[in-house]
């Protein structure tokens, strides 16, 4: 039976929850948008007269989708080529849905996507569904068809995993992108020492070019090795800006919630560098760069006003 015009309004109502609850079981915009369009489809297919609570229908439907997903995601991602990271949301992006308390904001970040990346699909549902947009246990064990007990007992496993990988505290956004301002300073001027003491004695750096664009295989561990490995980033030659096209344009803002780095060219999203800032320094540096993950970021970025940029790297040869 085709949609009633209140019956499209209602999923449209909800689109951005499901999109935000979508983006943090996949990691991946992309894969969320499509989540969320196969539930508009159960939607549009389903007996709805007999649908007593739409939202509650349509989150169990959207939740399953990406629990397949996620199955599927894991086998495709044994053959990925490098490392694999989530796919960046610029700020502004109502993929990135309530950011209102300190678990929500924590919950869309890069460290916690890539975390919960090592849970099981059920434990990541949980998590999320508890966490960032706080669904009781015995909604989330109807949603997932378990028992009520068995929620809570697999919530505390992937609350403890994740709370034991992120034992550090964060600092105050001004403060972040402060210190990451800095930092970019350091590594475009060659500043290796300084940079060193920017950055923690366990400081990491990872790389996600999905087999298009070089990058490590393997996460850089040190503050000395991830000084050096910058310092070589941002240095100019010319097979790089052969590679992308130009000089880029380096902006410090905030994506996941976080300080981050977008990388532009004309209106081209063609990296970003999520920042992880603990009282001690950096702490980690994700570095997004594989275009298929940029698309959205592209989209939203050329759409928007935004501020001057830092400075561009790889000015001269």
């Amino acid at each position: 039976m085709p949609l009633s015009p209140d019956e499209v309004e209602l999923f449209e109502h909800s689109r951005a929850r499901l999109e935000a609850i979508a983006y943090r079981l996949l990691g991946s915009a992309s894969d969320a948008e499509d989540a969320v369009q196969d539930t508009f489809l159960r939607w549009q297919g389903a007996d709805r007269e007999h649908v007593e609570t739409p939202e509650a229908w349509l989150t169990k439907v959207l939740t399953n989708v990406c629990l397949n997903q996620l199955t599927s995601a894991r086998a495709r991602r044994e053959t990925y080529v490098g490392t694999w990271l989530p796919e960046p949301v610029l700020a502004g992006d109502r993929m990135l849905g309530p950011l209102d308390t300190a678990e929500q904001r924590e919950s869309v970040s890069m460290a916690v996507l890539t975390l919960l990346e090592r849970l099981s699909p059920n434990e990541r549902a949980v998590y999320v569904l508890r966490e960032a947009f706080g669904y009781s246990h015995g909604e989330i064990a109807e949603i997932l068809g378990i028992t009520e007990s068995n929620c809570q007992q697999t919530y505390r496993r992937a609350k403890q995993h994740v709370t034991a990988e992120r034992a550090r505290a964060a600092v105050d956004q001004a403060t972040a992108r402060k210190i990451v301002a800095e930092f970019l300073t350091a590594a475009n001027n060659g500043e290796i020492q300084r940079l060193v003491e920017l950055l923690t004695d366990d400081a990491t750096s990872t790389a996600d070019g999905g087999g298009k664009i070089p990058a490590r295989s393997a996460p850089i561990v040190g503050a000395l090795a991830v000084a050096k490995f910058l310092r070589g980033l941002f240095k100019p030659a010319d097979v790089k800006r052969d590679l992308v096209g130009g000089s880029p344009a380096l902006h410090v803002t905030t994506a996941n919630g976080a300080p981050a780095v977008v990388v532009v060219i004309d209106d081209r999203v063609i990296g970003v560098m999520s920042v992880e800032v603990t009282p001690e320094g950096v702490t980690a540096i994700h570095n997004q760069v594989n275009p298929d993950k940029l698309v959205r970021a592209t989209r939203q970025w050329s759409a928007s006003e935004h501020e001057e940029p830092t400075f561009h790297v790889w000015d001269a040869g």
